[in-house]
């Protein structure tokens, strides 16, 4: 049965469920940053994935980072799968911008990370579902 790391799941919040993965949202309000995780037992590589679920997965990387970019057009997209600490397969998409706390570096392991308050995040992933379903229609 598939579940989501605990870590991944304590650091995010869901925001919704797409066709392969399930679309987080990084519990930093510092950033954009979604990540996705698909919904396959023991998977820690996309290599690990079937051929179809690859596609499925790049399908899904491209609407998230369609949807992130359209929000933010002048910012860098950056797509990343490190997995040294979580070594269940996800994919973070997120935006950056010159001037943000971790600029020109990586943000994996540059700083805590600045929760959203309770209300706030909320609305910030019921914002990027409504985002990714227009998107998703278009």
């Amino acid at each position: 049965m598939f579940q989501i790391d605990p870590r991944l799941a304590g650091d995010s919040l869901e925001v919704t469920s797409l066709t392969l993965c399930q679309v987080l949202l990084l519990n930093d309000r510092r950033y954009d940053w979604l990540v996705l995780v698909p919904r396959r037992e023991g998977v820690t590589e996309v290599l690990d994935l079937s051929p179809q679920d690859q596609v499925q997965l790049w399908r899904e990387v491209t609407l998230v980072a369609q949807v992130l970019r359209n929000a933010h057009p002048d910012c860098k997209l950056n797509i990343g799968a490190l997995g040294n600490v979580v070594r269940q397969l996800h994919l973070h998409v997120l935006l950056r911008q010159e001037g943000d706390p971790a600029w020109p570096g990586p943000v994996w392991g540059h700083s805590p990370r600045e929760p959203y308050a309770a209300e706030a995040g909320h609305a910030a992933a019921e914002l990027w579902r409504m985002q990714l379903e227009q998107e998703a229609q278009a």
